[in-house]
């Protein structure tokens, strides 16, 4: 994108004008009406839908109808909204559930894979990949006695996904690849269906954590004929702090894989209250304790919105948003000292970009306290600014390349201490 100094503002003014989603911002709250958000990427905005849904949750449900209200629909929500999921990620109504936390699912999720692969001791990622997911991945080694060892493929830039050398790292006696489709850190993206191919013709299974894709960018793990995949509901879905999480099984795999965290949700009879455990039909073998049915309640109207808006369009959106930051970072942040920490090719990234400085900390605060700009920071020295396109506008992202322009100008962030604090 080449857009003079000039026409920034202009150009701004004329992308909000036409935008097809902007009937979409005022469907979220916005109680700050002067703040920019940017951290959609970390917790997405609530929508307004969402505050009618947990009342009568509240008010009538649980205290109105009580018990009673397991069998007028609490019962069916795991599987309910997780078919509305499915269709953001080009999955089948049949093979997405809401379950537990991103963490337990991958946890699930791997054990699952490798008890499936017996003889291969293999687990390959990259050090891309969100430090949670390498835990986990720890964790379940651990589980299985240390039995298969983690290769952990590094980054050449550490904002690229080393395909090469991970497609070099396959061979037949690695069980399990595990990646992040969109990486936490740059927004680097992998290509789903040729990284998952190169997997199957190894004979591993693929795990795929969507929590930076789903919701942003297209996801089709149908074509890709992807094995699994877990992701997060608060961040682009706009599902609330901590809400459940997901899981993907593809329907073929289902039958043949056994999850380590046997609960009774899972159980074939689950009233039938027997001694044996006897794994459900379907995805709901892949449950294990009560949901949690207040905060996977809230998830809905976020997925619900995103279905309206249509994932197409949100996708169109985010490249010209993020393309229009690439293109103020060029222009106005580059000759301050700013660094691009996301890939320049818009095909191979999410919907954030992540800017790197030496007093990168400094301005961020610099951006909150004094700016009203609400982005996010991960160490060392990166700034990412997250672009939710449902919500977000053209006059989000200038205003925000500006902010940043006159903090290091005028040399704004001097006043803030260098020590990282709390929640960045």
């Amino acid at each position: 994108m080449t857009i003079s100094a000039g026409d920034f503002v202009e150009y701004a003014k004329l992308m909000d004008a036409v935008d097809p989603l902007s009937i979409f911002h005022d469907r979220f709250a916005h109680d700050d009406s002067g703040l920019i958000y940017l951290d959609g990427n970390s917790l997405g905005r609530m929508p307004r839908a969402t505050a009618t849904i947990v009342d009568d949750l509240v008010e009538r449900q649980w205290a109105e109808r009580l018990v009673r209200s397991w069998n007028e629909g609490w019962f069916d929500l795991p599987l309910r909204v997780g078919a509305k999921i499915a269709r953001l990620i080009g999955a089948q109504d049949n093979e997405v559930i809401i379950a537990d936390s991103t963490s337990v699912n991958l946890f699930k999720l791997a054990a699952a894979a490798l008890r499936a692969q017996p003889g291969r001791t293999g687990i390959i990622t990259d050090d891309l990949q969100f430090p949670s997911d390498l835990y986990i991945l720890q964790g379940v080694s651990d589980f299985m006695n240390r039995s298969h060892t983690i290769e952990i493929i590094p980054s050449a830039d550490g904002i690229h996904g080393p395909v090469e050398a991970i497609m070099a790292a396959l061979s037949d006696d690695v069980a399990l690849l595990c990646l992040s489709h969109t990486a936490f850190k740059s927004a680097y993206t992998y290509d789903l269906t040729a990284v998952t191919a190169a997997a199957h013709r190894a004979g591993a299974l693929t795990l795929w954590d969507l929590s930076h894709s789903a919701g942003s960018t297209l996801v089709d793990l149908g074509a890709a004929h992807a094995d699994l995949a877990v992701g997060c509901t608060y961040k682009y879905m706009n599902g609330g702090p901590g809400a459940p999480a997901y899981l993907y099984v593809r329907r073929d795999l289902q039958k043949s894989l056994s999850q380590p965290i046997s609960g009774w949700m899972g159980h074939g009879d689950l009233f039938a209250f027997e001694p044996d455990y006897v794994p459900a039909d379907g995805m709901r073998r892949f449950l294990s304790g009560t949901p949690s049915v207040l905060s996977l309640a809230a998830i809905e109207s976020g997925v619900d919105l995103l279905l309206e808006a249509g994932m197409e369009r949100i996708r169109a959106k985010s490249l010209l948003q993020t393309e229009y930051l690439v293109a103020l970072w060029e222009q106005l942040l580059e000759p301050l000292g700013f660094r691009l920490n996301s890939p320049r090719n818009p095909n191979l990234r999410g919907s954030h970009i992540s800017l790197g400085h030496a007093e990168a900390w400094r301005i961020d605060q610099a951006l909150i306290h004094q700016m009203n700009v609400l982005p996010d920071f991960r160490r060392p020295d990166t700034i990412r600014l997250g672009i939710a396109p449902v919500y977000n506008r053209f006059s989000d992202v200038l205003y925000a390349a500006h902010a940043l322009e006159q903090i290091v100008r005028e040399s704004l962030f001097v006043r803030y201490s260098a020590v990282t604090t709390g929640v960045t």
